[in-house]
């Protein structure tokens, strides 16, 4: 779900099938928690205690009628697909730096930036409209420390979701996301000196270790667990937690990058190992002692069942929209449980009818927010980079003096991230004398401002107006 940069041409649809179908669960998972008032998670009392209780929720649906309250099982257990995620992350790591050198500084930037820019994005535009929402609504807002430590993260953050839980609950994973952004560099370079077997045996040892001291010596439970213990789901927030999982996908994406592993199983062999792993897990996290290894199972079982069902059904068009929506699968991440919190406390509250009927909406609609979000990071991202080095010019005693090929000015045909087709509509500096710009650039079908260092002069010799577009160096 984090790599959505890859380019179109490398992206494989039926995997991003299943980052669609693993954020459309979470949001329904999260809307029917809340408007069941948490009538059910799983509890560590066994397999049969487990589905009777299970079956009280579903029997309240049952006004709904037959298809919904079918579909209103799995929605249950929506919270499987965070873990599938971290393997899916795992997966495209390697995928997206295969053939590269390892530069661990530029890494390292574009990955964090990666993954920030999208939270921060959200988080600076959700908050002040949020804010006055619930003064409006007359609901619980959250106070102002909590909206600065949201809207300063990482920079404040006690790495258990707490301080990040001021409008979203999925919020609350960012540490463990920027931790396996931070680590990535690591595991890769160990994959490469250790082989895949000896890390994958080093992490599960750690990952097993590390859950079973969260479960038996820190008292904690799994996050998708409301249970009574003294620190609560703190220690499994914490990337030990998951290591291994994230490991798997580095491991699986090596072998498909050789033509070999899990990937190329035939159909019938991926669902007995997928179906059997998946129904282990499932029957694990009904007790404490399943609580350390559940959340290795499920992930591996999940994602070999979705799979074979999406690579069935991710041809033609079909696989043309899971490549378009699979890029804005982060930011709806982002945005899932806030959509379905403010939707219910100001629209359905108690009501099932209205419950029935909003869920699509609220489904769709958080697609069309995610979307705008994507859109407006770049303006977003760029704003603040240009007052950072406002800033930076202003204050800097030696101003550094920028030695360029070329000066941007409005026609210029240029490439921007590595394609050609771009044009310049317009150029501004941010001060009188500054020494960099932000350009207003162009593919004839969208405009973005960006900063000249992301551009390139595409070809020797500015545009003109009496120059063909078939004149553009490609």
């Amino acid at each position: 779900m984090i790599n959505k940069r890859v380019a179109r041409s490398q992206r494989l649809a039926w995997l991003e099938g299943i980052r669609i179908l693993g954020v459309i669960l979470l949001l329904i998972y999260h809307a029917q928690l809340l408007f069941t008032g948490y009538a059910y998670t799983p509890q560590p009392i066994g397999l049969t205690e487990n589905l009777e209780q299970l079956l009280a929720p579903v029997e309240n649906l049952s006004d709904r009628g037959l298809l919904f309250r079918f579909f209103s099982i799995p929605a249950w257990f929506g919270f499987q697909f965070v873990d599938v995620f971290v393997l899916i992350s795992g997966f495209c790591l390697v995928l997206s730096q295969k053939g590269k050198p390892l530069d661990i500084a530029g890494f390292l930037k574009r990955r964090v930036l990666r993954l920030l820019f999208p939270f921060w994005t959200i988080v600076w535009l959700s908050l002040p409209v949020l804010w006055a929402v619930g003064l409006a609504a007359n609901l619980t807002i959250p106070n102002p420390w909590q909206m600065f430590a949201a809207a300063t993260f990482p920079l404040l953050t006690d790495f258990s979701g707490e301080l990040l839980r001021a409008n979203s609950h999925t919020w609350g994973f960012m540490p463990l996301i920027l931790s396996f952004g931070l680590l990535s560099p690591l595991l890769r370079i160990l994959l490469l000196r250790w082989g895949t077997a000896h890390l994958l045996f080093i992490t599960t040892v750690l990952t097993v270790g590390y859950r079973a001291l969260a479960v038996y010596q820190f008292d904690g439970h799994p996050t998708y667990v409301l249970f009574d213990t003294s620190v609560g789901w703190y220690p499994f927030l914490l990337f030990p937690a998951k290591l291994s999982t994230f490991v798997l996908g580095m491991v699986v994406a090596h072998y498909y990058c050789k033509g070999r592993g899990p990937v190329f199983w035939q159909p019938e062999k991926a669902l007995l190992v997928g179906g059997a792993v998946y129904l282990i897990g499932f029957v694990c996290q009904f007790y404490r002692w399943g609580w350390v290894f559940a959340d290795l199972l499920l992930p591996v079982g999940l994602s070999l069942c979705c799979m074979v069902g999406f690579r069935a059904i991710a041809q033609g068009q079909v696989a043309m929209a899971f490549n378009i929506l699979g890029p804005y699968s982060y930011s709806y991440f982002l945005l899932s449980s806030l959509v379905a919190d403010y939707t219910i406390k100001l629209v359905i509250r108690d009501s099932p009818s209205l419950y029935t009927h909003w869920l699509p909406v609220m489904v769709l609609g958080t697609w069309a927010i995610a979307i705008l979000a994507d859109y407006t990071l770049p303006s977003l991202r760029g704003l603040v980079i240009g007052l950072l080095q406002d800033m930076d010019y202003v204050l800097n005693r030696q101003p550094v003096v920028r030695h360029r090929n070329w000066t941007p000015q409005a026609g210029d045909r240029v490439c921007y991230q590595g394609k050609a087709g771009w044009q310049v509509i317009k150029v501004e500096k941010l001060l009188d004398e500054q020494e960099f710009f932000l350009c207003q650039v162009s593919d004839g079908q969208r405009s973005l401002w960006v900063h000249e260092d992301n551009l390139e002069l595409a070809g020797k010799s500015r545009s003109s107006p009496e120059v063909n577009n078939d004149s553009t160096v490609s």
